[in-house]
């Protein structure tokens, strides 16, 4: 048993010496609990400034990646349904859970803590430490349980607002005072260090190459974008005897993910390390070479 941030690790579902502090105290980075909305033609968005965007319960949202670097976490609404949208600055990792554990809304909190240099959530209501890629509870009173995915795009702002005219885009008007036109993270996509250790990495590609990754089952499969970028944009494959369409938008550098019903899969986006310290057995799609 030891206190960190204010918590108390006991048993944990990872090693304990594998969870670190990443510097800021228990919410010293500010989760947007009453997050602002504006309409997309007051936005000052750029058309390739980063976003994450949500369409659900006939609902678009868009969460610029410029705000998301400096809060993590925001509690929002669709219509009746409660969402989570997560971000981890140092995985890449952008992805959006219902925020109903065991028929309680939960209200998540960034606990300053990293596993494999990701994002540790807690839930305010149990204290449970929560891994973000994993969407699991490694520690505290809802350990083991999941949390359910809900699919969103890592795209281009003027992607997302071309497909979504009427989306409404998450306001800078937090309640706190950031500079959010700068980064609190400069040059680090382009730098092959990462900031804390992880317990697998794998050279074949750089460890922040942008990935996109399905999980069906046990059964995991990642899409290097370098290697989509070699197809035709849109490629079929069959994990675990299920059919999936994976689409690839150069122009974004985004990818996303549907089943053979033509509906959106919670897949993520990634860094190449973060998904690949995570799932070490994932099977890694190469582009076959188009004879010439």
């Amino acid at each position: 048993m030891m206190e960190m941030n204010g918590f108390t690790i006991v048993d944990p579902l990872v090693p304990t010496e594998e969870i670190m502090r990443g510097g800021p105290p228990r919410d010293g980075i500010p989760s947007i609990d009453t997050p602002k909305f504006i309409s997309a033609n007051k936005t000052q968005l750029q058309p390739h400034d980063k976003v994450l965007g949500i369409t659900l319960n006939g609902v678009s949202k868009a969460y610029p990646i410029n705000i998301l670097n400096f809060h993590e976490l925001v509690n929002d609404v669709f219509e009746d349904q409660s969402v989570a949208v997560s971000f981890c600055p140092l995985c890449g990792t952008g992805i959006a859970f219902d925020r109903q554990v065991k028929g309680s809304i939960r209200t998540f909190g960034v606990s300053g803590l990293l596993y494999n240099s990701d994002l540790l959530m807690y839930d305010r209501e149990s204290e449970s430490l929560w891994s973000q890629i994993e969407g699991k509870a490694i520690n505290g009173p809802e350990k083991g349980a999941l949390l359910k995915r809900i699919p969103l795009e890592h795209t281009h702002w003027g992607v997302w607002k071309a497909q979504h005219p009427t989306t409404l885009v998450l306001s800078e008007d937090t309640g706190y005072w950031r500079n959010y036109q700068s980064s609190p993270y400069p040059n680090y996509h382009q730098s092959d260090r990462t900031y804390f250790p992880v317990s697998h990495t794998d050279k074949r590609y750089h460890p922040k190459t942008w990935v996109i990754g399905i999980e069906v089952g046990s059964e995991k499969k990642v899409y290097p974008f370098p290697e989509l970028a070699k197809t035709s944009g849109k490629l079929t494959d069959i994990i675990s005897n299920q059919t999936f369409l994976i689409e690839y938008n150069s122009s974004a550098n985004s990818a996303k993910v549907y089943d053979s019903d033509g509906k959106p899969v919670p897949a993520i986006t990634a860094f190449w390390f973060a998904w690949m310290t995570f799932h070490p057995e994932s099977q890694v799609f190469k582009a076959v070479a188009t004879p010439r």
